[in-house]
């Protein structure tokens, strides 16, 4: 059990924060929101222009925040282009402020305010992005640095001192390599721990001389109908006056034209005190302030080696070469379900099924026995070969890192099925078994996520039907009927999560992803975690699977096989155009999905399945083994998981999809036969 600590006042619901996105062009706030956003950002534009924002809310710990992406913005002060609608939300939000009452367009986006401001900054050109900080500064909001694009710095050689500029700001200051998503959660944790202590930066007024001379004005200017007015700091609305900003120039000509004439004079003499004119000066003290902040902060140096870390996260945590990584780990997970699961089951459930092999009970009460010893042995083949180490080896790779690093990676492809990266390890346990899978997916989703990722989940072909997948495609299809199934599976999952997502797009909130340091992996909490992770089979599965067992057992012993294939034949002859005789095994295949395969040859009364199927029918058929509901065991843990009504639901889709896509199947293949004759 993990503690995590209560910060209060607890940042949810109506309560939740309200963090900006802010930077300029080039900074990486776009790639900053796509690693923590949720699957159905809300987009929009700025009024009066074509500047899209985005907008999603985002779990931080256990606080709640709406953030939001900004356009770009070069300067406060000599602003261009749409740059003033972005500064205005900086200012008012959708408050507007009595100076705009008379504007007849609406608030520049359609929400309150920001409380804090996440200034993304490219650390390897710092000195134009502190020209934006110092004036940020002046905005009367609290303001945190994401120092982003570490790596790069670091690859030109620049050591940046994160602890000084912190000092010198007077804000938090967060090295970030957003493209990785390294140190996203250390920024968001101290954005909150900034907007809960509402601490500002103090900001650093202009040089003396400067000063000096927009004394007279600053006077003139420091009036209470003015600050009613605008609602902003009176030590930025002076500056911007004086630099010349036209909308504030043109404001107060709308509302004090009495006093306009008289702050243009002041204006002008502060200006004849100095050696340049006033806006030009103002401009020059700033840059010559953020070039003296980043000689302070930045230290040359030769390029450092990379060590193994450094390509390791290159390999797994970059977008591109994170997904080779990503296939390899899967690829690995694959040669676990396949090869040295298989050498185990070999060793263990095969040899037990050889011990009972002999006994064929012919009286009720032998039925039943052996019923319950196929339930047990069937239990077995599950946990031993399958499932306890593919669940040791994730756990392991969780431990290691890695699990951690391919959630970040394929976070931006689960968007596209309304689920987040983080649920990536369970859909990978579900190719060797989809109980721990769901219940997996179930501690890290909630609401309409946790029902998409179950109904997903189920979909993936684990490894009872995998082994079925491979017996008949794999003998009588080839190698491109085994890639075919499993091509399938991908495609079915992205369109069926795609079409879930779009029923109500508003899902769960972004998740900040924690990128571990690499560790080996510990004994004893490996142990703990398998055990955590598998203990539900003892509780769920095992009856479950034994009285199902059981029931099959009876219905072939007392002969109601056949009635149960009279009234099946609508789907299997009438639309999936199978043999009647496949009724039983697709119907009860649903109980021990492990021995489906026994079921078919038993029902066609062969195990040379190309004597009796054509090729067909064979695709057919594991399409629509593939999709329906995986086993018993699955749906009793979407009972406990999910509740009755979404369990059900989820069983109905997954019927519904297998019929769907077997059909499909078999009219578009039937369609091609005859086009080919």
């Amino acid at each position: 059990m993990t503690a995590v600590p209560l910060r209060t006042p607890l940042f949810r619901g109506e309560r939740r924060l309200r963090l900006a996105l802010a930077g300029l062009p080039g900074a990486g706030k776009t790639t900053l929101f796509d690693a923590v956003s949720s699957a159905a950002p809300r987009r929009g534009e700025l009024t009066g222009t074509d500047r899209v924002y985005r907008e999603c809310t985002v779990q931080i710990g256990l606080d709640e925040a709406s953030l939001v992406e900004l356009p770009s913005l070069r300067a406060l002060q000599h602003h261009a282009g749409d740059d003033p609608d972005a500064l205005k939300y900086l200012l008012w939000g959708d408050e507007r402020p009595p100076v705009s009452v008379h504007e007849s367009d609406a608030p520049p986006v359609p929400f309150s305010p920001p409380d804090l401001i996440i200034q993304v900054v490219d650390a390897s050109r710092l000195q134009a992005h502190l020209e934006l900080t110092l004036e940020l500064c002046r905005l009367g909001r609290p303001v945190v640095m994401a120092l982003n694009k570490m790596d790069e710095a670091l690859a030109a050689g620049l050591q940046i001192n994160v602890k000084g500029l912190e000092h010198f700001l007077r804000l938090p200051v967060v090295p970030t390599v957003a493209l990785m998503g390294q140190g996203l959660p250390e920024l968001f944790e101290r954005a909150a721990a900034s907007a809960r202590g509402a601490s500002c930066p103090l900001p650093q007024p202009p040089s003396a001389h400067i000063a000096k001379s927009l004394e007279p004005l600053s006077a003139a200017l420091n009036r209470g109908d003015v600050h009613a007015a605008f609602r902003v700091p009176h030590e930025w609305l002076l500056l911007q006056y004086a630099a010349g900003d036209g909308f504030i120039e043109a404001e107060l000509g709308e509302h004090f034209p009495q006093l306009l004439p008289e702050l243009t004079a002041l204006r002008e003499a502060a200006s004849q005190l100095l050696p340049r004119p006033l806006a030009e000066e103002l401009h020059a003290d700033r840059h010559h302030r953020a070039a003296t902040l980043a000689e302070s902060a930045l230290r040359m140096g030769v390029p450092g080696a990379h060590g193994w870390r450094y390509w390791l996260d290159e390999l797994f945590l970059h977008p591109r070469w994170g997904l080779i990584g990503s296939l390899a780990v899967f690829a690995a997970v694959l040669f676990v379900v396949f090869e040295i699961s298989g050498w185990i089951d070999s060793m263990t459930t095969v040899q037990l099924a050889e011990a009972v092999a002999d006994w064929r009970p012919e009286s009720t009460g032998g039925v039943v026995g052996r019923a319950v010893v196929d339930g047990l042995i069937g239990l077995t083949g599950i946990v031993l070969p399958y499932m306890i180490p593919l669940v040791m080896l994730l756990v392991s790779l969780e431990q290691v890192g890695l699990m951690q690093r391919i959630a970040f990676v394929v976070d931006r492809g689960f968007h596209r099925i309304g689920l987040h990266g983080g649920v990536a390890l369970p859909f990978l346990l579900g190719l060797g078994c989809n109980v721990p899978a769901i219940s997996g997916a179930a501690r890290l989703t909630a609401g309409r996520e946790r029902m998409i990722a179950a109904v997903l989940i189920s979909f993936v072909p684990c490894s009872a039907r995998s082994a079925i997948i491979l017996a008949i495609a794999g003998k009588y299809l080839g190698a491109a009927g085994v890639v075919a199934m499993f091509a399938l599976s991908l495609l079915v999952i992205a369109v069926a999560g795609h079409l879930l997502s779009r029923r109500g797009r508003e899902l769960g909130p972004g998740r900040v992803q924690d990128i571990p340091a690499y560790a080996l992996p510990r004994w004893r909490d490996l142990l703990a975690e398998t055990w955590n992770r598998t203990s539900d089979i003892l509780t769920i599965v095992t009856p479950l699977l034994v009285g199902g067992s059981v029931l099959l057992a009876l219905l072939g012993h007392f002969g109601a096989d056949q009635a149960i294939n009279a009234l099946l034949t609508p789907v299997t002859a009438w639309w999936l155009g199978l043999p009647l005789a496949l009724g039983v095994p697709i119907l009860f295949g649903v109980l021990r999905k492990e021995l489906s395969l026994l079921m078919i040859y038993q029902a066609m009364g062969t195990a040379d399945l190309g004597s009796v199927l054509a090729p067909l029918q064979m695709l057919v058929l594991l399409a629509f083994i593939s999709f329906y509901v995986p086993c018993v065991s699955t749906f009793a843990v979407m009972l406990k998981t999910l509740g009755r009504r979404d369990a059900w639901l989820s069983v109905s889709i997954s019927v519904g999809v297998a019929l769907l896509v077997a059909g499909l199947l078999r009219f578009a293949g039937g369609g091609l036969e005859l086009l080919g004759s």
